[in-house]
């Protein structure tokens, strides 16, 4: 396992999608560890201008980063053209792991359970809503196809709340929609150690004031609580890790990744979405998932440099 102890380290965030902020905040954590142990880093703002400039200059590059531009496979061709290793997945495996609809036809055809979905256009707003109204019963859950951090996601248990979430939300790369299922919130991380993918304890997120764990949920910490190991017997925290591990391979992820779940009221784990640079603030799932596992931040973050020596090479 590569330690990068003499390079020079950019630790990249900002950017310019809808998920800055937490990036910001990712981006600090993981750069005020790497100086607490020692690394030679800088913070950069893959949003500058001159960010392709400054980063070829560098030895590797920690992305800490998140949304589109950054985690949907743009941001890992220009490294692959700079030539500047970085941690995280490829450009496929971003590609197809931000475009939610395709990632879970991939995942179902490697046999884990999703939820029937109907991919849509940005226009025609109308014909969107009539597509929907005859293909996926209400309630149902409208999503961006490329977007993150829960943004966007609206429930819609009649044509006019349907007819509303479409006005109020026109993202150009379009929405989706699936069955609205109630059930517990749960997330499984996955970490490449020692080259080898390691699922870490699966957690549970429990709102406790909103339907289910939106955008203003999760940005508010008064409004849930984390459950890790989540409370569910072993032979079903076995299939969720099995099928975050298969999700994972299946869409070609390295270094590291967080799969997210709904549990049926039956105990069912259904598989929704992966993330391909999951947020790494002190307190957010990852971290909480590796501190259950044993493994205290300022590791993880020495875990995820590591991944990044892997890759050398071409990959897709």
């Amino acid at each position: 396992m590569k330690s990068f102890e003499n390079a020079r380290i950019a630790v990249v965030s900002g950017g310019r999608s809808t998920e800055r902020e937490r990036s910001l905040m990712s981006g600090r954590a993981a750069w005020e560890s790497l100086e607490r142990q020692g690394y030679t880093t800088r913070l950069l703002d893959a949003s500058d201008k001159t960010f392709a400039d400054e980063v070829r200059s560098d030895d590797v590059a920690f992305l800490a980063i998140a949304g589109q531009y950054a985690e949907d496979g743009k941001l890992q061709g220009l490294l692959e053209c700079l030539e500047v290793p970085y941690t995280g997945s490829g450009v496929t495996a971003s590609a197809i792991g931000m475009h939610k609809a395709l990632a879970k036809t991939v995942v179902a055809a490697a046999g884990v359970t999703v939820l029937p979905t109907l991919a849509l256009p940005s226009h025609d707003r109308d014909v969107v809503a009539q597509s929907i109204h005859s293909a996926v019963a209400f309630p149902l859950m409208l999503k961006p196809l490329s977007e993150g951090g829960s943004i966007g996601m609206t429930v819609c248990r009649d044509t006019a709340q349907l007819a509303a979430a479409l006005h109020a939300l026109n993202p150009a790369e379009g929405w989706f929609a699936e069955p609205f299922i109630t059930g517990i919130s749960v997330s499984c991380g996955i970490l490449d150690i020692n080259g080898s993918p390691v699922a870490l304890p699966p957690l549970a997120t429990i709102p406790t004031g909103a339907e289910f764990y939106d955008y203003d949920t999760k940005r508010d910490k008064s409004k849930y609580r984390y459950e890790c190991p989540a409370n569910f017997s072993s032979s079903r925290l076995d299939a969720i890790t099995t099928a975050a591990l298969t999700a994972h391979d299946a869409l070609g992820c390295s270094g590291y990744s967080r799969s997210d779940f709904i549990v049926t009221p039956d105990g069912r784990p259904v598989w929704l979405e992966i993330n391909t640079l999951p947020g790494l603030s002190h307190t957010g799932n990852l971290a909480t998932m590796a501190t259950a596992a044993g493994i205290d931040y300022d590791q993880l973050i020495r875990l995820i440099l590591a991944t990044a020596a892997t890759a050398e090479g071409y990959r897709p």
